[in-house]
């Protein structure tokens, strides 16, 4: 592992945790309003937690709380990442059916909110359709689903850093 890594203090890393954050949905805007990109549900919910995400770490890097409580910011900040590596790991594995066992294209999400119970709301926020499966951007051979479950394997890893940065500063001060 990067030795710089190991320096960082917990509040540190929040801070690049919101950076990161705020860099990956600036792309995500760009990719919608320049590139002409639209966002699936799946989509959508991705950047919803990553939302979730770059709050928690800023509120975390202002609040420069006490080590247990930057630990519980950086729980919060795993338990979001891990959900969202869910939802990008589904995404990735439905672009990766054979084009037959792709799910039926859905009603755009707007309609869904509209007219469905909130259930039916939640399922296809967590689930997609087959407009998840489409591949319109690639880099590097990734799609921009598996950039973000890379991200959010990124964003894991360094709030695991944090925990465990803060649990030994939390053990010094005892």
């Amino acid at each position: 592992m990067n030795t710089f890594l190991l320096h960082l203090l917990p509040r540190q890393i929040h801070l690049i945790i919101f950076i990161l954050v705020g860099s990956l949905l600036g792309y995500a805007a760009y990719s919608m309003k320049v590139l002409g990109l639209e966002a699936c549900t799946l989509c959508i919910t991705q950047q919803f937690f990553y939302c979730l995400i770059g709050v928690t770490a800023f509120i975390a890097f202002l609040h420069n709380p006490y080590p247990f409580f930057s630990q519980i910011y950086s729980v919060l900040i795993s338990i979001s990442s891990i959900v969202g590596i869910w939802i990008s790991g589904r995404q990735v594995w439905l672009q990766g059916l054979p084009e037959d066992e792709v799910p039926l294209c859905g009603p755009p999400l707007e309609y869904i909110i509209d007219v469905f119970p909130f259930a039916d709301v939640i399922n296809a926020l967590f689930m997609g359709d087959g407009n998840c499966a489409e591949i319109p951007w690639k880099f590097l051979g990734l799609s921009m689903a598996g950039w973000s479950l890379v991200w959010f394997l990124v964003i894991f890893l360094l709030s695991i850093l944090a925990i465990k940065k803060s649990t030994s500063i939390f053990k010094t001060q005892q």
